[in-house]
């Protein structure tokens, strides 16, 4: 499987996710400077973690008009699978290529901690691989992981079974409706704020690799 990682100024989990998917999963990986566009057809593309840009604006707002972000829409197009985790997904929803936004987190503050998800719909065909009572503790890192959108976008993500996970019992940043992450009408578009790529080893949590197995068995 081929995968491309867009590597923005500020981004610090390009390499983290680039071992995952060589080490756990056997990826052709190559890394993609956010100065040049790509005309190679990969299988994945994945918006890493990170600060792109120094999150100046907003987060993800600059890095939304980068040259290889024009080769991320065209993928799009083609119906090829996108991954943005925590900066990431911030990027997908500043691009449009997801709804809603990422606000500030309620109490001001960057938190960072496991948390616990639970899925968000049992007919979402990304988690379909994940038990229905599974519930995942992976990490977050994140100052701006609230979730928001208008109540037509919050209704629709839910009549379609595009929330992909919620927070569990515990709520850290005040999203909507404890959306943790989101996926497109097609399904192949992913943005989630928690870190799977930090729960792979048998030291800390590995319910990272449950959701990765899942996410790339679609």
């Amino acid at each position: 499987m081929k995968t491309a990682i867009i590597v923005f100024p500020g981004s610090n989990c390009d390499k983290d996710i680039a071992y995952v998917m060589r080490q756990f999963y056997s990826h052709n990986v190559e890394f993609v400077w956010h100065k040049d566009q790509f005309e190679k057809q990969y299988d994945l593309v994945i918006l890493p973690g990170g600060f792109s840009y120094g999150d100046y604006l907003r987060c993800g707002a600059i890095a939304r008009f980068s040259n290889a972000m024009k080769s991320v829409f065209e993928h799009a197009k083609q119906g090829r699978k996108i991954l943005g985790i925590c900066n990431g997904f911030q990027i997908l929803t500043e691009s449009g290529l997801l709804p809603g936004t990422l606000m500030q987190n309620k109490n001001l503050k960057h938190i960072c901690k496991d948390v616990y998800l639970e899925v968000g719909s049992s007919k979402n065909p990304v988690t379909k691989k994940i038990p229905k009572d599974k519930i995942l503790k992976i990490p977050i890192s994140h100052g701006e992981g609230n979730y928001y959108a208008d109540d037509f976008v919050i209704q629709e993500l839910k009549e379609q079974d595009r929330i992909l996970f919620r927070y569990y019992k515990e709520n850290p940043n005040g999203s909507m409706e404890n959306i943790a992450g989101i996926t497109s009408k097609d399904f192949k578009i992913v943005g989630l704020m928690p870190h799977p790529e930090r729960a792979m080893e048998e030291w800390g949590s590995t319910d990272g690799k449950i959701f990765f197995d899942s996410f790339l068995s679609y």
